[in-house]
């Protein structure tokens, strides 16, 4: 049966057991399992005897190899001589009986299949080359396949692991060092040539290579080529002295890539006859990956062979087309939507279509196009309607995370913000270093960052948001660093953008508006920005001058920008690039070509002078700083320095010092100037100011000598108007002198010199801002060991400074620093002073906070809080939740161990009427908390009769005084928190009844927290108490005034105990129907409305930085009381008991409504409104308030709460007064909100740079700060730019207007559902309003122009626009007034919308998501029934246009324009507040078309990149989208028209890529993995559709048998048994 092989004329020697797994590269094959398993059977019996057998059917034999490796080469007379004189192998259809002849003498089926599958492998390898042996290989497989002789799951991955093995190593072989010959040992090491022994390489010897398989140029089965025909190739056996070493380089890379061809063909048609049948998962997966690297790679092979002449090159690209075929032809079959062996996705995310070379073949060209198509299409859905105007407006404190983050809770707190991102080829969000330096100039991305730059250049950000923001110019980075990952703004853009700022100054200037205002906010950012390192200055510089010199219209008329170069002459960055670059003088030349002759019509006015002098100041800073650039000075300014020189010796001579209360405008401008040139002697000069008045001695009773303290008596506080010019280099040297005087000086600083230092911090937010603690700390370590000392900085900070941390993002940092203080102070005895000082300060940090939390800056244990301050933070956190929202989900996952360290130390429980307002998430966690007041009392009546009878000892009128200290000393803690119910009791109703000098030289010698305890502890037994005496028949109006009588000995009489912290004990026992009664009592009492009218009166207006009076300094015991003033002599600044209540009372009318006393909060606001001025927070109160509330509180209440604000200076539109006032509740007419969204366009949302480009000549029209409440026409008038200063509640402008706006809606008496569908309408026909009320101007700015954020417009349809029912909302001007074309302020209110819509509460959204559902669901066509699935998915396409390329040809839609307003709404929520967007869904379903689930997918879809850090909340929202689909092709869906799955493959696709972006936390990467809980929903919701849908999402289940995903990640994924 077995004849012997003939040899062959090429196509492989005889396989032997020895050669093959011999081979040196057996063991760096891919899939070291399987050739773990073959190792293992090298040596089986059947081994020998399978390959016998195939050598047989392929025509080898032994002899002839042996032979090749002794004979000379032949010649071609030769080779055709043997090449005729051959045996044919045996008829293939004989092959299967000798097999099944081999087979039965190996009973071990399995194992013999193995055997059979190694040898094959081996074989496919060696005869690819070979198109008969090739052919028969492939029938052989077959046939073993159909007698379970091979298993294409192990058969496959195998074969193609090992031909990955055999090509790298060929091409590595390849492309190594040319050698002079091809040897068969180079050959061998490739796994390519089977060789039975090694041969050693000599330059002298040229391998005969018959039997390689690297022969044939060919595909398989080529005619012109068979078994019977000799190779005529290259590859022909010749000498090596025929060829050249260029000619055989050439030929061995022809040989490679032919060989590789040839192989890669062979694996195809496998491949093919094995997808024929089911495969696993695994190895469809396997197949695809090696077939896409065989793609992405296809260039590889043609590295270097540039050279090879024309025919070769053909036959080459002949058969290299033919494997890419057939490639492409196995990528189609698995692909194929019939089978969906890989989800097409697969494809999607592979980056194939992104090759830089694509070969020049349609087929694959086709298959590129094809991605381009599907990924478009998916990543539509990743990105929302007018996404690339979305962009921070600075209008809420909140800053949204755009894109994902997955770090650790710890690196979270210095996490660098995303302020805009920019969406990748598959939508998802991208930020950091290395992407944006890939912005190109002039592109949207570029316009886009830009827009956001020139936005907080506007409304000025704090620094914090800069640092986090920004990149440090290349110039100025000290170490090579690796890309900062958070950063999207690269320097050239901030030096464009700071470029642009000044321009549009300029023209502001040029147009004769006072802007001086806006310049010097401007320099303060400008200082901080070319300080920070972030702008090359040297280019900035060359870029301005380029700027300047373009503009037609000679913008540069004033010295404004020498001006304001000056104020950064003296940064260490400039004075290096002045003095040490090697274009410092080009550079020194350009920055004097700025000085412009001053033509003022008011030579006398203070700015006119200094600019007037600048120039002469920055010539003169110039000659100091540089020999090498004086000839380029302008000598007429140096001489004009004289002039300065000569005014300051003037007025400095002799002892008569300056008169700074009444300087005249030319001595305050020169005083500017001299700031400029003589920093130095004006700080000294006004350090004198300050201490002119001297010290003097505080008075006091029989003082030692190291006990007296020396003051600085009174002066005026340096105006701010003179201090607003000083330059930056003067204020930071006034600091630095003031600190020292402060802090370190011999004498207490009088409150001038404070009241001046925290002036100048407010004045310059950026550039002076120092966390205090810390600087101190580090300038000298002893400086707060001093009490004076930290005293007087926790003065400041509490009633000066605390917005100004808000503002820098510091108030959490502030918070920690100070509860350090309080833990080391609370357990210390008789620090009362400073330690209620720190808790007051500590106190309103926590109110300011308006973001979630971390109580402990470490993370980790209960917190250092006091017991007061405790609850305040729950409260605080409610408010937080309800009024804000959560901005990033996962903080909701920390907030159950946040409550139990807040809680860990404390007994409190709030009352049902108290939890009701609650959010729920709060509410459910506190729902739990065990009631421990009954306890307390319990514990007052075990230990009564022991603290009774010490305070008998201790409190009667005839006390002995000793017995005080034996007291302390002696008496438990479970027992001294007890004195003051004790006291109570022991009064009886009458005060006189007990020793109060004992008692408070008691409560003084007690620590702070003994004495809060103390006090919880009365009101618990006072209340106990109240109702025994109720139960007795005495009346409830005769104890409260008793007990009301007797409190106030306690604070006012004897001044024994704080009132703030017993206002808030008692207010804490709300669930006492008494508490809040004796609390309105307390507040009613004349003896603290005389003390809160002595406070005002003495405290001058709330605006304490424009006060020019001198301070009055309170007496120390006047100002606190005996409590906290006991043994302290260090003068108070701004302490005072009544200050201490201003955060406290905003509490009282929080616990007041919610126990349904509107009465009482009316009549306390009624008392309290113009004291609550003072308070720093009345902004926040009355918006958080109102929102807190809505809907529960009545509008005479309403009305009182507008009154803590000083409405006068509130911008409140026109006519909300009388809307607010309207007795009866009807909804405003649609103009007001038109006008209320149009001011938020103006002054919240960033401007399009088109708008400043427009009026180049610098006419343009000024846009009015308040427009509704200007009269018709007056289009020129301008408030100009407000200081933080101003604005501390809440610190910038935008946030200024926008809370205007939120506390307007809030306040209005009507509906959340009115007010939304007015909203809401205004927005559906905001285009064709806009146009109406253009009065022509629409027609001239339709152009976007290159500055232009809108992109140019596709051509627009023809259907109707507006749908049915279009009413005319409004005939609004706002066109005309806002500088924009209406198509952009079309565009810009929907934005503005959103934004306002997402600040407001919860009723709102609610509202919301109804009426877009309504106005969805009502849009004509959709419920057309007549409508063909091609014209609904038309008219959708069509429908979903972002509102700003359709505004442009004014073809906006209805449901355009709620999809961008909604995702305007959603861009500016919070992620907690994202968990309603299920009722939008629910409104919509049940989804009958494929029309209505693309809006909808549309709508919810670009959520989920954002929510791929919130587990929970992603889950959800998937399901939604997963629930809509089984909608319409579910099982038992209820569709009108049948619809086929290929109609929504980019739904799909984009379901795939979402669950794998939120796998990875991001944007998706080749190793990105689905988590397993999320494959699991998905498989349940798919178990629910139609079976033809159903197999194009069957990879999203966790079954390895159905998953490509679950079988390739099996330590995920358990396949089911």
């Amino acid at each position: 049966m077995f004849r012997a092989p003939t040899a062959s004329g090429g196509g492989g020697g005889p396989l032997t057991s020895i050669t093959t797994h011999q081979s040196p590269n057996s063991s760096e094959m891919a899939d070291q399992t399987h050739h773990r398993a073959a190792r293992a059977f090298q040596f089986h019996p059947a081994r020998p005897a399978i390959i016998d057998l195939f050598n047989l059917y392929l025509g080898r034999s032994g002899r002839e190899k042996s032979d090749d490796l002794v004979r000379e080469p032949p010649n071609k007379t030769q080779k055709r001589v043997t090449a005729f004189n051959r045996d044919l192998p045996p008829p293939n259809e004989q092959f299967l009986v000798d097999f099944e002849q081999l087979q039965n003498q190996f009973p071990d089926r399995e194992q013999l299949r193995t055997v059979s599958e190694s040898v094959l492998v081996s074989l496919v390898i060696q005869c690819s080359g070979h198109a008969p042996r090739a052919e028969f290989i492939l029938f052989a497989l077959r046939n073993l396949y159909n007698i379970s002789y091979i298993n294409w799951d192990t058969f496959l991955p195998s074969l193609l692991s090992s031909v990955s093995s055999a090509e790298m190593s060929v091409s590595i072989s390849s492309s190594a060092s040319p050698q002079p010959a091809v040897s068969s040992t180079s050959l061998s090491q490739t796994g390519l040539l089977p060789s039975s022994a090694p041969i050693p390489n000599s330059s002298n010897f040229q391998a005969a290579s018959p039997a390689s398989p690297l022969n044939s140029v060919h595909g398989i089965g080529s005619p012109s080529q068979s078994a019977n025909e000799p190779s005529t190739t290259p590859l022909s056996p010749v000498k090596s002295s025929d060829v050249n070493t260029g000619h055989h380089s050439r030929n061995t890379m022809l040989t490679r890539d032919n060989a590789i061809s040839s192989l890669r063909q062979l694996c195809c048609k496998i491949i093919f006859s094995a997808l024929e049948v089911n495969l696993k998962p695994s190895t469809h997966a396997d197949i695809f990956n090696h077939m896409m690297n065989w793609l992405v790679n296809w260039d590889q092979q043609q590295q270097g062979s540039d050279e090879v002449d024309g025919i070769k090159s053909w036959k080459r690209d002949k058969a290299l087309f033919e494997w890419l075929h057939n490639c492409l032809d196995v990528i189609w079959l698995l692909v194929n939507d019939n089978k969906c062996r890989v989800p097409f996705y697969e494809l999607v995310r592979s980056g194939l279509q992104f090759l830089e070379n694509i070969s020049d073949d349609e087929a694959l060209f086709t298959l590129i196009l094809e991605i381009h198509r599907r990924r478009d299409m998916m990543a539509m859905h990743m990105q929302m309607l007018d996404q690339h105007i979305h962009c921070p407006t600075f209008g809420n404190q909140r800053l949204l995370a755009q894109a994902t983050t997955s770090i650790s809770g710890e690196a979270a707190i210095n996490m660098r913000y995303s302020p805009i991102t920019y969406p990748s080829v598959l939508g998802e969000p991208l930020h950091g270093e290395d992407i944006a330096v890939c912005i190109q100039k002039g592109s949207l991305d570029w316009e886009r960052a830009l827009r956001c730059i020139r936005h907080a250049l506007r409304s000025t950000p704090a620094p914090d948001w800069w640092r986090r923001v920004l990149l440090v110019a290349p110039c100025n980075r000290q170490n090579p660093q690796g890309p900062t990952p958070g950063a999207v703004f690269t320097s050239d853009m901030i030096c464009e953008a700071n470029i642009d700022r000044i321009v549009e100054l300029l023209r502001l200037t040029n147009s004769e508006i006072n802007c001086w205002q806006e310049w010097l906010i401007y320099s303060d950012v400008f200082f901080f920005l070319v300080k920070s390192g972030c702008i090359d200055f040297v280019d900035f510089v060359d870029k301005l001058v380029l700027r300047l010199a373009e503009d037609d219209h000679q913008i540069l008329r004033t010295n404004h920008v020498t001006w304001l170069l000056a104020q950064i002459i003296r940064v260490e960055l400039v004075m290096h690039a002045l003095n040490a670059d090697s274009r410092k003088v080009e550079t020194t030349r350009k920055i004097l070509s700025f000085h412009k002759e001053d033509r003022s019509s008011d030579p006398n006015n203070p700015q006119n002078i200094l600019l007037d002098f600048i120039s002469s100041c920055q010539n003169l800073r110039i000659w100091s700083l540089n020999s090498a650039t004086r000839e380029y000075l302008n000598s007429e300014q140096l001489q004009k320095g004289k002039q300065i020189d000569e005014w300051w010796r003037q007025v400095t001579k002799g002892d008569h010092m300056m008169d700074y209360m009444n300087l005249d405008d030319r001595s305050i401008g020169m005083f500017w100037v001299v700031s400029y040139t003589m920093a130095q002697p004006a700080s000294d000069t006004v350090m004198g100011w300050l201490t002119s008045a001297g010290p003097a001695e505080l008075p006091g009773p029989n003082l030692q000598s190291n006990d007296r303290i020396s003051m600085m008596r009174e002066v005026h506080p340096v105006p701010i108007s003179l201090l607003s010019g000083f330059s930056i280099n003067l204020c930071l040297k006034l600091a630095f002198q003031m600190e020292e005087a402060m802090f370190s000086g011999e004498h207490v600083p009088n409150i001038a010199m404070v009241e001046t230092y925290t002036r100048l911090l407010l004045i310059q937010p950026h550039s002076l801002f120092r966390s205090h603690l810390s600087h101190l700390h580090q300038r000298n370590p002893s400086i707060l060991n001093k009490p004076s000392a930290t005293l007087l900085v926790l003065e400041i900070l509490n009633y000066r400074l605390f917005s100004l941390y808000r503002y820098q993002g510091k108030s959490k940092t502030l918070m920690y620093d100070v509860t350090k203080i309080l833990s080391t102070l609370k357990g210390k005895r008789g620090d009362h002073r400073v330690f209620r000082l720190a808790e007051n300060l500590c106190m309103n940090l926590i109110l300011s906070l308006r973001e979630f939390f971390f109580v402990r800056k470490e993370g980790k244990g209960p917190t250092e809080f006091t017991e007061t301050l405790n609850r305040i933070t729950v409260v605080n956190l409610a408010i937080i939740i309800k009024t804000r929202g959560i901005a990033d989900a996962e903080h909701l996952l920390y907030l159950q161990t946040m409550l139990e360290q807040i809680l860990a130390t404390s007994q409190h429980t709030w009352s049902g009427k108290t939890l009701r307002y609650f959010p729920p998430v709060l509410c459910d966690a506190l729902i739990g908390r065990i009631d421990k007041r009954g306890l307390a009392i319990q514990a007052w009546q075990q230990a009564e009769t022991t603290v009774i009878n010490q305070c008998t000892q201790l409190l009667t009128p005839s006390a002995n005084p000793t017995y005080v200290m034996t007291y302390i000393n002696t008496s438990f803690p479970q027992h001294r928190q007890y004195l003051c119910a004790g006291a109570w009791v022991l009064m009886r109703g009458h005060p006189e009844n007990i020793n109060s000098a004992n008692l408070g030289r008691v409560l003084r010698e007690f620590s702070p927290e003994e004495v809060t305890l103390n006090i919880y502890a009365m009101v618990d037994v006072l209340l106990h108490n109240m109702q025994l005496e109720l139960q007795h028949g005495h009346s409830l109006q005769d104890l409260i005034m008793k007990a009301c009588a007797n409190l106030a000995y306690f604070v006012w009489n004897h001044e024994l105990l704080p009132l703030d912290i017993l206002l808030l004990a008692l207010i804490d026992r709300d669930d006492d129907p008494h508490a809040l009664r004796i609390v309105v009592n307390l507040l009613e009492r004349q003896e603290l409305q005389q003390r809160i009218k002595f406070y005002v009166a003495n405290r001058g207006k709330p605006e304490h930085w424009l006060q020019t009076a001198i301070f009055k300094r309170i007496e120390l015991q006047k100002a606190l009381g005996n409590h906290l003033s006991w043994k302290e002599r260090y003068p108070t600044f701004f302490d005072d008991i009544a200050a201490r209540l201003l955060p406290v009372i905003p509490l009282i009318i929080y616990r007041l409504i919610e126990n349904d006393a509107a009465e009482a909060a009316d009549r306390v606001l009624q008392f309290y409104s113009t004291f609550l001025h003072y308070y720093p927070l009345n902004v926040t109160f009355v918006r958080d308030i109102l929102a807190y509330f809505y809907g529960h509180l009545p509008g005479k209440l309403i009305f009182r709460i507008l009154n803590v604000l000083d409405i006068k200076k509130m911008q409140f539109s026109e006519s909300f007064p009388q809307h607010v006032n309207s007795s009866n509740a009807m909804c405003p007419p649609l103009e007001y909100f038109a006008s209320l969204l149009s001011n938020l366009v103006h002054n919240v949302i960033p401007q399009c740079h088109s708008r400043v480009d427009a009026l180049s000549n610098g006419t343009r029209t000024m846009i009015n700060r308040n427009p509704t409440a200007s009269p018709p026409g007056s289009t020129n008038t301008y408030d100009g730019q407000k200081a933080f200063y101003q604005i501390q509640d809440p610190g910038t402008y935008t946030q200024l207007v926008l809370e205007t706006a939120v506390i307007e809606m809030l306040s209005l008496p009507v509906t959340a559902a009115q007010i939304v569908t007015a909203l809401v309408q205004i927005i559906i026909h905001i285009q064709p309003t806009l146009t109406q009320s253009n009065h022509g101007l629409h027609g001239t700015s339709t152009s976007s122009g290159q500055g232009s954020v809108l992109p140019t417009s596709p051509s627009g349809g023809s259907t109707d626009s507006f749908g049915r029912g279009r009413q005319n909302a409004t005939s609004m001007g706002f066109v005309s007034r806002s500088g924009y074309a209406s198509q952009q302020l079309s565009c810009l209110m929907i934005q503005a919308c959103g934004l306002l819509l997402a600040q407001l509460p919860a009723e709102f959204h609610i509202q919301l998501y109804a009426e877009v559902a309504r106005v969805i669901k009502d849009s004509w066509w959709l419920t057309d029934g007549k409508r063909s699935n091609s014209e609904l998915d038309s008219a959708v396409g069509y429908a979903l246009l972002d509102p700003t390329w359709a505004a442009q040809d004014n073809t906006s839609t209805v449901i355009g324009n709620v999809v961008a307003l909604l995702h305007s709404f959603f861009s500016n929520l919070p992620q907690e507040w994202l968990d309603k967007t299920h009722l939008l869904v629910n409104h919509l379903r049940p989804i009958q078309s494929v029309a209505m689930l693309r809006i909808a997918f549309r709508i919810v879809g670009p959520l989920l990149p954002r929510l791929a850090n919130a587990h929970a909340l992603f889950s959800k929202t998937l399901e939604l989208l997963l629930n809509m689909m089984v909608d319409v092709f579910g099982r038992n869906s209820q569709s009108s028209t049948p619809v086929e799955a290929s109609e929504v493959t980019d739904l799909i696709d984009f379901l795939y890529h979402i669950v794998h972006y939120e796998g990875q936390g991001g944007p998706v990467q080749p190793n990105s993995k689905a988590r397993p809980d999320i494959l699991a929903l998905c498989g349940r919701a798919i178990e629910n559709l139609r079976t033809d849908v159903q197999h194009l999402l069957s990879h999203l289940k966790t079954d390895a048998n159905s998953s490509i995903y679950a079988a390739t990640h099996p330590k995920l994924f358990q396949s089911p048994s």
